[in-house]
């Protein structure tokens, strides 16, 4: 059966765009319509390509950030300068349009329901998109940390700030900002460090997985501090992405 499946995922396939909402400036989340969707793993992608009028086609990687649901699916887009598919999506893009999607893809960084270990989500900018996939279907307890730049850049502001109504009370979630701090915020603008993360890191004989989600340097960084601080590195799983976001 899963051999059968895989042509599925690697096939292009129709979707449509039902519903767009803004996130920040410039981001936004893309509610797709896929005929014969079947769902996704918290934390897997799918690809999204765009064909020009000319036949020219180009295709970026954007994680899901719904909770895992038959029909339809959700993926969260931050626009980059001079991308070639992010800012269509975030600027361009109307409910009815109709473009490509193949997936959901990726094994490794998915955090399956029936996972009962305690999770430690880390988020850089738009790599919370992922986790908040993961904090929407949890089922276990769950910590996020996200680090932002600033309020005005931080994704589902309004979602994060009642997490705990998302999952049943299972959630707790940590901001940290690193440029501009919300007026009043009780710490400095500053970035994770080793303090930080032991302040939301699980207890050791938790056995807890993190997921660590960002640009590259982030990622490496969080990756090592965990490790410095006493997490197995065979509980750290990481997904970055590099300038064009895909």
């Amino acid at each position: 059966m899963a051999r059968a499946a895989v042509p599925g995922r690697l096939t292009w396939q129709p979707a449509t765009i039902a519903a767009t909402r803004a996130e920040t400036a410039t981001a936004r989340t893309l509610v797709f319509d896929v005929d014969g969707w079947t769902g996704h793993v918290p934390g897997q992608h799918v690809d999204v390509r765009l064909t020009a009028s000319d036949g020219y086609t180009a295709y970026r990687s954007y994680s899901v950030s719904s909770a895992p649901g038959p029909d339809r699916l959700e993926v969260t887009v931050q626009a980059v300068t001079n991308g070639e598919v992010s800012p269509y999506l975030v600027q361009v893009a109307e409910p009815g349009d109709q473009l490509e999607i193949r997936g959901p893809l990726g094994g490794w960084f998915v955090r399956r329901p029936a996972d009962p270990r305690p999770a430690l989500l880390i988020g850089g900018g738009s790599g919370v998109a992922p986790l908040m996939s993961m904090v929407r279907a949890a089922t276990s307890p769950t910590r996020l940390l996200y680090s932002t730049r600033s309020p005005y850049e931080a994704l589902f502001t309004a979602e994060l700030a009642d997490a705990r109504a998302v999952a049943d009370g299972r959630v707790a979630v940590t901001h940290i900002y690193t440029r501009v701090a919300p007026s009043g915020w009780p710490v400095p603008p500053r970035r994770v460090d080793a303090d930080a993360l032991a302040r939301v890191a699980w207890p050791r004989d938790t056995d807890a997985v993190a997921f660590v989600c960002g640009p590259t340097g982030f990622v490496e960084t969080v990756a090592d501090l965990l490790v410095d601080i006493g997490h197995d590195p065979r509980n750290i799983r990481t997904e970055r992405f590099g300038p064009t976001g895909g």
